[in-house]
């Protein structure tokens, strides 16, 4: 078997913590299954910061980039609020997003029956809730230009952000997104603002040319949404969505919007993937949707279930363990089936662990099904 390369980057707050926990996963993976994964740890963000005064040293990148998959806990924390805005420990990740072309950003929203109580929404509502936003993540405004604050006449100031896109940009995420819901349900819906921006127009016309022009795709269903409908169609109707397919700012929003009908953004990986380059390669990056957490850091109390399914993300889109994946997802729901929960998803009656204890308790699962 090949061996495979992954670059553990555990960041900030609680990221050393619940890394921690993946590598117990891998290691597991490595000695029962002889999957032969070598992983190595770099420091990125605040702990980078602090050691070399930048938030991702060039080594540490280029080490990305060679790698087969990033895993990556967290950046952050108010310990850097004061550093150079180019500096801060964030700059870390986006400049990892740029310089690896990480276009697409895959954000899954998956209810499970055991926290069906934990989402603020009625059970009926969301119980058997799974969907997958594709949130394009190298454009839009975030990165458009001309951007900046300017001063203007009368002594006030104008700030300027530019939302653009290109066909391609928006043909390859859009790729991205028919390709995954083909092993999906086969739904696809789009998000825009088609009726008030040129570039939501183009967004619009180019998802369904690209739909259009192959045959593959024709036993997809796929929906055009505007963007304001499909945040309240989230909270008024989740399961009618499988596959949605955004902007960057749109992205931004719905994602975290879908992570909270779920009840914690503890429970939720992500997977960033970059194109095919010259030799068939890709990139990626996969890293829990919560953040650093700096106020519980080093209490033992943080969820590690969101950095161990990136993990299993990681297993299906890039090492190309599909069994192992499902294996390990298996696993979860077991722990979380015995009532077992960390403090972001206690309940009455069910029986609170600590991060090591969580992990432990996965291991315990997957060695019941060895």
């Amino acid at each position: 078997m090949t061996k495979k390369n992954i670059l553990l980057l555990a960041g900030d707050g609680i990221g050393p913590e619940i890394m921690l926990e993946a590598k117990k996963i891998i290691d597991w993976f490595n000695k029962n299954k002889k999957l032969d994964i070598d992983y190595s740890e770099e420091l990125v963000g605040g702990a980078s910061y602090d050691e070399n005064e930048t938030p991702l040293t060039d080594q540490v990148l280029y080490k990305a980039m060679d790698s087969d998959a990033v895993l990556l806990g967290a950046v952050g924390g108010p310990k850097w609020d004061t550093v150079d805005f180019a500096k801060k420990p964030e700059r870390a990740l986006l400049r990892l997003r740029k310089e690896m072309r990480l276009f697409a950003n895959l954000r899954p929203a998956i209810c499970f029956e055991e926290l069906v109580s934990a989402s603020s929404l009625k059970p009926e509502v969301i119980s058997g809730l799974d969907i997958l936003i594709v949130r394009e993540l190298t454009g839009g405004i975030y990165f458009g230009e001309p951007r900046g604050i300017e001063p203007i006449e009368n002594g006030e100031r104008r700030g300027v952000n530019t939302h653009v896109y290109t066909s391609k940009e928006i043909r390859r995420v859009a790729k991205v997104a028919f390709d995954l819901a083909l092993k999906r349900n086969k739904k696809v819906t789009s998000a825009d603002k088609s009726n008030v921006m040129e570039a939501g127009l183009l967004w619009k016309e180019e998802v369904q040319a690209l739909y259009d022009e192959h045959a593959m795709y024709k036993s997809i269903s796929l929906n055009h949404m505007l963007a304001d409908n499909c945040a309240m169609q989230l909270v008024r109707n989740p399961k009618q969505f499988d596959v949605i397919v955004t902007d960057n700012l749109f992205g931004d929003m719905l994602s975290d919007e879908a992570a909270m009908l779920t009840g914690s953004l503890g429970m939720l990986p992500s997977a960033s993937l970059s194109e095919k380059d010259k030799h068939g390669r890709t990139r990626s990056m996969y890293e829990p949707c919560h953040g650093s957490a700096p106020d519980i850091a080093g209490k033992g109390i943080a969820n590690p279930i969101a950095m161990i399914l990136s993990f299993a993300m990681a297993l299906k889109y890039s090492l190309n363990f599909d069994q192992e994946a499902e294996l390990l997802e298996s696993a979860i729901k077991l722990v979380l089936k015995d009532g077992l929960r960390t403090a972001d998803i206690t309940e009455k009656g069910k029986q609170n662990v600590s991060t090591t204890q969580m992990g432990d308790a996965v291991i315990a699962k997957l060695e019941l099904k060895k």
